[in-house]
C-alpha cells in the first residue's frame, strides 16, 4: 500500500477543512513547499494535492504552488480540484503533475472524461467524494444524485483504473477510516485501484487499510496534528 500525504491548498497555504466545510478551515502552513520537503524527507514518494479554490470555482489558482513543489521534491504528484477541460489537464501536467484527478468533471462531463482517458490513459484518475452514499461535486457543495455503485461502474466502463474515494463525513474529523466502505467497494469493483481518503487518524487505520490490500491511503489532518508519524506510516504500509 502506498501512503499519499496530503496538501490541500487555499490562497497559497496548506489547509484542512472539517468535513469539506469551507467555513471550517484550519491553516497549517504558509509554506506548502516546505511541507512537501518534509514529506519526502520522511520517505513519502507520492503527494496528494487538492486545489480547494479550484474545486469550488472550476479554475486552478494554486497551480504555481504545485509547480514549485514538483521542482523542489521531484515527487509523484496527484492533483485534483478545478480540472475540467483538456487545457486544464495540459497545464497541470506541464506543472509536474503525474496523475490528474477528475471529480466534478467525472460526473458532469463524461465526454471530457472519455477524451482525457483516450489521450492520457492511467495518468487520469477519478475522484469519488461520498456524502450519505451519493457522489458530491463542486467542492463537495452539491449532490450529483449518483450513487457510489453507479459511479464505480461508470468508471470501469470508461477504462479508469484508479479512484480516490473520500468519505466526506470522516474527512478531517479524526474518526478513523471507513474500512468497511472501502472493503465493500473493492469487493464489488475489483479492477479498480482504490485510494482511501478521509478519517485516517492513527497507525491502526494504516494497518486496517493495508490488510484490505488497498492500493493507497491518504494521510491529511493526522499528519498535521502529529497523530501519525509519516515515516512510520510509510514503513508500516509496505
Amino acid at each position: 500500500m502506498l501512503i499519499f500525504p496530503a496538501i490541500d491548498m487555499y490562497g497559497g497555504t496548506a489547509v484542512r477543512l472539517y468535513k469539506g466545510d469551507y467555513e471550517q478551515m484550519t491553516v497549517y502552513s504558509g509554506d506548502p513547499v516546505s511541507v512537501a520537503r518534509d514529506f519526502t524527507a520522511a520517505g513519502a514518494r507520492q503527494i496528494h494535492m487538492v486545489d480547494l479554490e479550484g474545486a469550488r470555482d472550476g479554475n486552478m489558482p494554486n497551480l504555481g504552488t504545485v509547480r514549485e513543489i514538483y521542482k523542489a521534491t521531484g515527487a509523484f504528484i496527484e492533483l485534483g480540484g478545478g480540472i475540467r477541460s483538456m487545457d486544464a489537464l495540459e497545464r497541470a501536467f506541464d506543472a509536474g503533475v503525474s496523475r490528474a484527478i477528475l471529480g466534478t468533471a467525472a460526473v458532469s462531463d463524461p465526454a471530457f472524461l472519455k477524451a482525457a482517458v483516450a489521450k492520457y490513459g492511467n495518468r487520469i484518475a477519478a475522484g469519488c467524494d461520498l456524502k450519505d452514499g451519493v457522489v458530491a461535486v463542486k467542492g463537495w457543495l452539491e449532490s450529483s444524485g449518483v450513487t457510489a455503485d453507479d459511479f464505480f461502474a461508470r468508471m470501469t466502463e470508461l477504462g479508469i483504473d484508479t479512484v480516490i474515494c473520500t468519505d466526506i463525513a470522516r474527512d478531517g474529523a479524526m474518526r478513523g477510516a471507513n474500512a468497511a466502505l472501502y472493503g465493500q467497494i473493492m469487493a464489488a469493483h475489483p479492477s479498480i485501484r482504490l485510494v482511501a481518503s478521509g478519517g485516517v487518524s492513527g497507525m491502526e487505520d494504516i494497518e486496517r487499510l493495508r490488510a484490505l490490500d488497498i492500493y493507497g491511503a491518504i494521510v491529511g489532518k493526522a499528519y498535521y496534528t502529529g497523530a501519525i508519524d509519516l515515516k512510520k506510516a510509510v514503513e508500516a504500509a509496505k
